[in-house]
């Protein structure tokens, strides 16, 4: 099985990516010649983290009939100081509300989406630490 995407050029520091049909534009800072038109292409590596798990958990919790009111992913990446600057590290948060939620099965759908299905978490693990938490908001 193979994924790909395309990446072209458009001006400056402008690319414009094409993924699953959809397009998004990328862009650099300011102090390297960006002119802010997207996202830096780093974030969207915590943004495929967040993502994939979410998607995961979500699934899980509808199959075990946890009724969620809001839930939300963040993720912090920690980053090396020298060039080539790479994560080193990333926690994620996950971010639920609703009544009378159990705990037990938020740490279940969290804990097999890290350990079982998210092929992302299981990419990023081979190169650095993943850490996560719970919070019922």
């Amino acid at each position: 099985m193979k994924e790909s995407i395309a990446l072209s050029w458009l001006n400056n520091m402008v690319f414009e990516a094409e993924v699953d049909g959809y397009t998004l534009k990328l862009d650099a800072k300011p102090d390297v010649g960006g002119t802010n038109q997207g996202p830096r292409p780093k974030p969207l590596v915590m943004v495929a983290l967040a993502g994939c798990t979410a998607m995961d958990v979500i699934s899980i919790l509808t199959k075990m009939r946890v009724d969620v009111e809001s839930f939300h992913v963040k993720v912090e990446g920690e980053l090396t100081e020298n060039h080539p600057k790479q994560f080193t590290a990333m926690h994620i948060i996950y971010e639920f509300k609703g009544k009378d939620l159990p705990m037990d099965k938020l740490e279940k759908a969290c804990r097999l989406s890290q350990d079982t299905y998210c092929g992302v978490s299981a990419t990023y693990r081979k190169a650095m630490n993943l850490s996560y938490e719970i919070k019922i908001l």
